[in-house]
């Protein structure tokens, strides 16, 4: 019996799988098709017209399209795989052989496990990975995201309520010429600039050398040489320095929470998109364990227009209201934890309830 019922959960997850698989890449082409069409002369001007460049252009832009349409393209591939088991009334046969709605999401957990794992490495991997190329191409909506911030270009941070400026940075970030710090009180009054030629990052914090302090209220600079500066802040490596949390790595992204954001967003932006990044292990799930249900409802192949409608309706509202906890979380309206898994704990207990309602079918 339970070969049979490894059978069934074989059977209908390589189903899911085909169909899972040629959406995704039809979703994929198709909107990288458009997009190349589009901006053909830009891609071309990156190498002065040569073809090959059209083919590393979408190898590095097809991470990032495939990965937003992941989620969604697994929900239509189990709404297809139900319909067509429900028109052939296998359906029934399978729920009558005594497999209950929640064993066959069981029985698709090797499945669920190997999209997440595929989900997680797009968006973690291989999204951050191709980020710098396209940022550097600038082509499309990449030509806003251009990292015009380097190891020889002026940078901005903050610590505390100080405000620094460094003419330039190494690509480490330890080591700061031509530095200008704004001393501020707790209200934003300047108290003091620091002028320092060099600035080195160590274990006691900031050096400054051959530094000139500047004091408002009495309007004197002193020459101070060497002055320690105890800023805990320190600017983004060069090549991160956009602050673009989508195209970041976790590790990446808990970097720049551990530090405050460096100065280019808040924390708790950050902090959000570390949480949300954890996701991709529980979307999957989500996603099939919605449909599974609504397919017990309609397991003699009648109402398959309303099943599709109403999968598709629910994986809409999903991303909708996702979005929008996410927008929530970035503005720190929402805390981070709860803007990354509120929808998904929210749809969550949909599935269960839809399973206590299909257990009583």
């Amino acid at each position: 019996m339970s070969m049979f019922f490894n059978r069934i959960g074989l059977m209908i997850s390589r189903m899911i799988l085909m169909r899972f698989v040629a959406i995704v890449l039809g979703l994929t082409i198709f909107v990288l098709t458009l997009e190349t069409v589009t901006y053909v002369n830009e891609i071309l001007a990156i190498e002065n017209g040569r073809l090959q460049i059209v083919a590393l252009y979408l190898a590095a832009r097809a991470p990032s399209v495939m990965a937003s349409f992941l989620p969604m393209a697994l929900l239509l591939a189990m709404l297809l795989t139900i319909t067509e088991l429900s028109y052939r009334n296998e359906l029934t046969a399978i729920f009558a052989a005594g497999v209950s709605p929640f064993r066959l999401l069981v029985m698709l957990l090797p499945l669920i496990i190997g999209v997440s794992i595929f989900h997680y490495v797009l968006v973690d991997r291989l999204v951050p990975l191709a980020a710098p190329v396209l940022r550097a191409w600038a082509v499309g909506d990449y030509s806003q995201k251009k990292i015009t911030v380097g190891e020889n270009d002026p940078i901005w941070f903050r610590t505390g309520n100080d405000i620094i400026r460094a003419g330039k940075a190494s690509r480490d970030s330890r080591e700061l010429t031509d530095v200008i710090i704004f001393e501020r009180d707790g209200t934003g009054i300047l108290q003091q600039q620091v002028f320092a030629e060099h600035a080195s990052y160590g274990d006691n914090g900031w050096t400054l050398q051959n530094a000139v302090t500047f004091e408002a209220a009495t309007g004197k600079s002193v020459a101070s040489g060497t002055l320690p500066y105890h800023g805990k802040l320190r600017p983004a490596e060069a090549g991160t320095r956009s602050g673009d949390p989508e195209e970041m790595t976790i590790g990446e992204l808990g970097y720049f929470v551990a530090n405050n954001g460096f100065g280019i967003r808040p924390d708790y932006v950050y902090s959000t998109w570390w949480f949300k990044r954890l996701t991709p292990i529980a979307v999957s799930f989500v996603m099939l364990a919605l449909c599974i249900p609504l397919g017990s409802r309609f397991r003699r192949g009648g109402g398959l227009g309303i099943l599709f409608a109403a999968g598709v309706g629910l994986g809409f509202s999903f991303f909708v209201l996702d979005g929008i906890a996410t927008s929530l979380g970035e503005l720190g309206i929402f805390p981070p934890l709860i803007a990354a898994w509120i929808t998904l704990v929210m749809f969550g207990f949909l599935a269960l309830w839809l399973y206590a309602k299909s257990e009583r079918v």
